[in-house]
């Protein structure tokens, strides 16, 4: 039996499927004696270090998790699960730590996005039982914008590379943790899990072929974009420019669990689900698309967004909720991030007018409480040409591709409800104004390139890049392998999306890969 710590908040549920698949039964603690009589315990830590302090200690489990250390007994820190066990932490001053090791955690001060998002690889620094079956070249999963500093080296199991080298686990005895997520590392996670869960009193080993220094590798994620089709049933379609429907009725390309297990198992580095039927069917109620979620998480181990309708609602009973609550229920069925689109337009719409941050934005509530690496914004733009920069309010470009009358410069324009209404604010503007409210990622699509194949619009992407230190996906035509190549390469995108190339089978994830290996660093697929 495994105990898991749930102290509610994000998504422990890939956790529980984790370990489930690997056997074992599963037990929450709902009162302080649950962690004392834990025979092995798993603390996934995800969100924010204060507010998790604060209720760790508001529930009383403070104390007995301690008590639970100091006696060597089994335990598997994830993430903030780590970061718990030290004295403190730069994200929240004031607020203590567990204090089990001496140190802190310290926000990265590195020449590079912020969250470190993506697969990485680990270095070990002494054997350990957590290691078998590795050999030592995998990558696992990281989201975090903060790292441990522990004052003792013997402690350090793990270290990666990001700028400058972290420790990226911990082990003391049978006391683990680990940065990364396991329960969202594909293969390897599940190997380092079963290894925790067989017991760290095993035989220590030391992977054969540990890198002397690690990599991010560029993802490739898989995007589904999901709709009621005229039947009623859930289905994945892909539109052309935005327009889902062919001879009139909706493009029908698959189930949505069943295509989300396929792209895992072909290597997606993470998969997008788009609730494009969001903006009419409010998310607590669609009740199919929560179980989308669920069920896709029992067999997918690597991250899965989730975007469409995250805003504030009152039902047609007079029933307020909160862009939060909708977040909250969707990292309980599953989800690891959450994706604002046309409520991010309106957001920001409201901070330019005003001059000033309400701390009230779904963007803000969320991040406040899950992290900002939890919120991913979907920006929608399309191109507005103008024959000169002079008295356009907005930020504009001087492009390689000209106008229809000639033009060669260019502002992007934000779009909201599905790229049918254009408003006044231009995407640059918005990625850095979403990021000055607490996102943690941008996910940038471009109208013009959707469903063209004609590559990614590169020149969209590196405005917004240099606008923001968060990390970008870019989206929105690829067409074939080397358009993810020429976007690794001619931008500083962190990673890739597409959809209707993956859905039809013209270009698989794994030719991608295989063209991409050796050129940039990627994930390879055990």
């Amino acid at each position: 039996m495994v105990t898991l710590l749930d102290y509610g908040a994000g998504n422990v549920r890939s956790v529980v499927n984790a370990v489930e698949s690997l056997g074992y039964s599963v037990r929450f603690v709902t009162r302080p004696d649950d962690i004392l009589s834990a025979e092995k315990l798993i603390f996934p830590g995800v969100g924010a270090f204060g507010e998790m302090m604060r209720v760790l200690r508001r529930r009383g489990f403070v104390e007995p998790l301690r008590r639970y250390l100091e006696a060597d007994r089994p335990f598997l820190g994830i993430c903030l699960g780590l970061q718990a066990l030290f004295e403190g932490s730069e994200e929240a001053p004031g607020e203590n730590g567990i204090g089990f090791l001496k140190g802190t955690v310290r926000r990265f001060r590195v020449d590079l996005a912020v969250p470190h998002i993506g697969w990485n690889g680990i270095k070990p620094r002494k054997p350990s039982a957590l290691f078998r079956g590795l050999e030592g070249d995998e990558k696992v999963y990281f989201v975090h914008s903060y790292h441990v500093d522990p004052e003792e080296p013997s402690v350090v199991l793990t270290t990666t590379d990001y700028g400058r080298e972290f420790v990226s686990a911990i082990q003391k005895g049978r006391v683990a943790a680990v940065q990364f997520h396991p329960e969202k590392s594909g293969p390897t996670g599940l190997t380092i899990l079963k290894n925790f869960l067989e017991g760290l009193d095993a035989p220590p080993v030391r992977p054969p072929r540990a890198p002397l220094k690690t990599e991010l590798a560029k993802r490739i994620i898989a995007c589904l974009d999901v709709r009621t089709n005229d039947q009623g049933d859930l289905v994945v379609t892909k539109g052309d420019q935005y327009d889902v429907r062919e001879k009139g009725t909706v493009r029908n390309l698959g189930k949505p669990v069943d295509l989300a297990r396929r792209y895992y198992e072909e290597g997606a580095d993470e998969i997008t689900f788009l609730n494009i039927t969001g903006f009419r069917d409010f998310p607590l109620k669609d009740m199919p698309m929560l179980e989308v979620l669920r069920r896709t998480s029992e067999n997918v181990f690597v991250p899965l967004t989730i975007g469409g309708g995250i805003r504030d609602y009152v039902d047609h009973d007079g029933t307020a909720y909160s862009a939060l609550d909708v977040a909250s229920e969707y990292f309980r069925s599953g989800a690891d991030k959450i994706s604002i689109g046309s409520d991010a337009v309106r957001i920001v719409e409201e901070v330019l007018t005003t001059g000033k941050k309400t701390g009230r934005s779904a963007i803000e509530a969320i991040s406040r409480v899950y992290g900002s690496q939890a919120v991913v914004i979907s920006i929608d733009p399309r191109r507005v040409y103008v024959p000169s920069p002079q008295g356009v309010p907005h930020v504009v470009l001087e492009t390689a591709f000209p106008g229809p009358d000639g033009e060669s410069y260019c502002w992007y324009q934000c779009t909201v409800k599905g790229g049918r209404e254009g408003r006044p604010v231009d995407a640059v503007t918005l990625a850095r104004v979403c990021e000055d409210l607490g996102a943690g990622e941008i996910l940038l699509n471009c109208i013009d390139r959707d469903g063209t194949n004609l590559g990614f619009d590169l020149e969209l992407i590196n405005a917004v890049k240099d606008a923001v230190t968060i990390p970008v996906i870019a989206s929105s035509g690829a067409g074939c392998a080397e358009h993810f190549l020429d976007v690794f390469t001619r931008t500083r995108a962190e990673s890739a999306l597409a959809a209707g190339i993956f859905h039809r089978n013209e270009v698989p994830i794994g030719a991608v890969k295989a063209f991409l290996d050796g050129k940039v660093p990627i994930r390879r697929v055990p």
